[in-house]
């Protein structure tokens, strides 16, 4: 499992990568995260780097590698079983959670379609009083133009994984 950590979140977890390790063969278990600000209160982005399927956290309390590798399977977990997507879940992702590697960014596609979600999740805490949970539902609904304008949740249903030949 890869967790690709912005360099604002990697100074704050005190977890800094230095290299891009490549998309993994698991589309499912290749995530990307950065931290943001909103109401003067930190928050973690967690966004699948494949179809941008994301959800929000909050960043209080986050301070090692270790922790955020917990909180962090723990809120994809959550918020996956509420979305109806446990079945996703437990077959593709929990098998892989005990391997998890950091790893710089992939490629500003990515950054960017993150960058929109977090103007979004700004707004919907901020100005909306919505919970962290209830934005990352916003957030799943928006089509993005890096999915050809679907939405993240239809393109992590698509997503495929082809078993490695032996």
């Amino acid at each position: 499992m890869v967790f690709r950590l912005s360099q604002k979140l990697g100074k704050k977890i005190k977890t800094e990568p230095t290299r891009v390790l490549q998309l993994e063969a698991n589309p499912f278990v290749d995530w990307s995260a950065h931290l943001f600000t909103a109401d003067r209160a930190k928050y973690i982005l967690l966004t699948n780097t494949a179809s941008l399927y994301s959800t929000v956290m909050h960043g209080q309390g986050v301070s090692s590698g270790g922790q955020f590798l917990e909180r962090g399977l723990g809120q994809i977990r959550e918020f996956m079983v509420d979305d109806g997507q446990e079945f996703i879940y437990r077959q593709f992702i929990a098998p892989a959670a005990g391997t998890a590697r950091f790893s710089k960014a992939l490629n500003r596609s990515v950054i960017g379609s993150m960058n929109d979600h977090i103007v979004a999740a700004k707004i919907l805490l901020a100005e909306h009083g919505m919970s962290p949970h209830d934005v990352s539902f916003q957030l799943n609904e928006t089509p993005l133009s890096a999915i050809d304008y679907a939405n993240p949740r239809e393109a992590l249903k698509s997503l495929e994984y082809v078993t490695p030949s032996a």
